[in-house]
């Protein structure tokens, strides 16, 4: 079995050929992480080449950045070295002088006394340093090196005790074990949360100290590749939870659920439940406070891949209220149940919504036949209109009346509106009446005038001369009462109240004062 796993990897299963036994789906490899579950960071720095000398000028940061190991394995050689060389320079002192040949002679009196070899030397500078003063072995007055060996001693055991003490109190004193008791929940979920569609998960506390300023912050981690190219590994972008409101700002003397909700702004607003396992991403929260014992800032980090984002689930609660407080239940914090959720994205929910309905859809026929009768309707006004813009008569007039506008506009005028008479067969002056209607108005005259012009009107005038917002304006509008004057139906002077005749063309209104 060994062999065949190192053959075929460690992939390789033992399959079973009995049929009752069920397969389970073969483990999916578990990919490199950007930040470990612990928040520890997968990144290792390489070919620094002699950028390793920046290490050495922050000599403090790095013996603190290094591992406890390293720390006490420096912490010890330091000191041990510092003895070593300081007896032995002793000892060069006395040998020198020859102290070591008159040691046990009363009336000699040597730099150092009773310092008869190197053993001797050493324990005179360790009494000296840690001033631990027995008093058998000291210094005289006879010795003027012995005493600037002395006062270096002293200045240089007390940097020594500075920097090594000092390393190792900060090291002590950093409150990263305080991450240890900052808890987040195994996996993130995805659910609604008051009609939105969020991306959830859970942190906690389990000190009853507080961490004061608490804030909490998100990244995402994936790569992409630009419009222009550009390929971009490890790309970092932004998940907002709460910036703008606040929410982001923790109170964190019980577990709290923090939310990211999925919009248009949002990384993940194109992110459905078929895609999710597709992605490959990776989150990155980040709680950082003050701890409230030390006054120092702690930082707890941890991520959620790809597979530890749960589509419908919901976190259970852990608060219950007992008898004069509230209880935290931490067997529950990790657990979630599944809720109903839309399977979609955001972005195809919102795009199924904007879809207009088929209920407010004009039909086609209804369309074409107000667009045919639009286009048939037209008037002189309009014509002039379109005269102005264009500078003469334009590519949308009839052939036949693009060859009678060299006639002049008034001619131009005074035609339209006999071709329009003439094609749905309706009077609109006296001039152009049957013979027996012409007959009766020379002979009765102005009175009967006007009420043939009236009954023209009535026959049916107005919808070949109205133009297309006027017939529009008509349909809301009721008939107004008419005058004993012919009033041609497209003139804009209908519904101001003023004198009809003044906006029919010259030539008409000769017409009619001739009549």
């Amino acid at each position: 079995m060994a062999a065949l796993r190192r053959k075929f990897g460690e992939d390789y299963q033992v399959v079973n050929t009995n049929r009752a036994t069920t397969f389970a789906a073969p483990v999916k490899k578990k990919r490199q992480r950007f930040v470990d579950k612990n928040g520890r960071c997968n990144v290792q720095h390489g070919n620094l080449g002699g950028e390793t000398s920046r290490y050495l000028s922050d000599l403090f940061t790095t013996l603190v950045d290094l591992k406890w190991r390293w720390n006490m394995l420096i912490f010890i050689l330091t000191y041990t070295i510092a003895w070593l060389v300081m007896a032995s320079m002793w000892w060069i002192i006395a040998y020198i002088r020859g102290d070591l040949n008159h040691g046990h002679d009363a009336s000699y009196t040597p730099c150092v006394a009773n310092v008869y070899n190197f053993p001797s030397a050493f324990l005179f500078f360790i009494e000296t340093e840690a001033t631990i003063g027995y008093g058998y072995r000291y210094i005289t007055e006879k010795c003027p090196e012995g005493i600037i060996l002395f006062l270096f001693q002293s200045l240089m055991g007390s940097i020594v005790d500075a920097f090594l003490i000092g390393c190792m109190f900060i090291k002590m004193s950093q409150p990263k074990k305080r991450a240890e008791t900052l808890m987040f929940s195994q996996d993130a979920v995805i659910s609604q949360r008051d009609g939105k569609l969020c991306l959830m998960f859970r942190v906690g506390n389990l000190r009853n100290s507080h961490m004061v300023s608490a804030q909490i912050r998100c990244k995402l981690i994936k790569s992409r590749q630009t419009p222009e190219g550009e390929f971009l590994p490890l790309d970092q972008c932004e998940l907002d939870v709460g910036f703008g409101t606040g929410a982001d700002q923790l109170f964190l003397v019980s577990p709290l659920t923090i939310c990211h909700e999925i919009n248009p702004k949002s990384p993940f607003f194109d992110l459905s439940q078929r895609s999710l396992m597709n992605e490959q991403f990776e989150i990155v929260v980040i709680l950082e406070g003050i701890v409230e014992t030390t006054g120092m800032t702690c930082q707890a980090r941890t991520s959620y891949t790809e597979d530890e984002v749960l589509w419908g689930h919901r976190f259970l609660p852990v608060m219950s209220l007992e008898e004069g407080f509230f209880r935290v239940d931490y067997s529950q914090f990790h657990s979630t149940f599944e809720v109903p959720t839309p399977p979609y994205s955001v972005k195809e929910y919102e795009e199924k919504n904007s879809l207009p309905s088929p209920l407010s859809t004009p039909t086609p026929a209804l369309t074409e036949s107000h667009g045919a009768r639009r286009g048939r309707v037209f008037s002189v006004d309009c014509i002039n209109t379109s005269e102005d813009r264009k500078g003469g008569t334009g590519g949308r007039l009839p052939s036949k009346l693009q060859r009678m506008s060299s006639s002049g506009k008034e001619d131009l005028q005074r035609k339209v509106l006999l071709l329009s008479s003439q094609h749905s067969e309706k009077a609109c002056s006296t001039g152009d009446l049957p013979l027996k209607l012409q007959r009766l108005s020379s002979t009765q005259g102005p009175e009967v005038e006007n009420r043939l012009h009236l009954k023209s009107l009535k026959m049916g005038f107005e919808p070949m001369t109205q133009s297309t917002g006027d017939l529009y304006q008509q349909s809301l509008v009721p008939t107004p009462t008419l005058s004993s004057a012919p009033v041609p139906m497209h003139s804009p002077l209908l519904s101001a109240g003023g004198r009809p005749e003044d906006n029919l063309p010259a030539k008409l209104r000769r017409m009619n004062a001739d009549r």
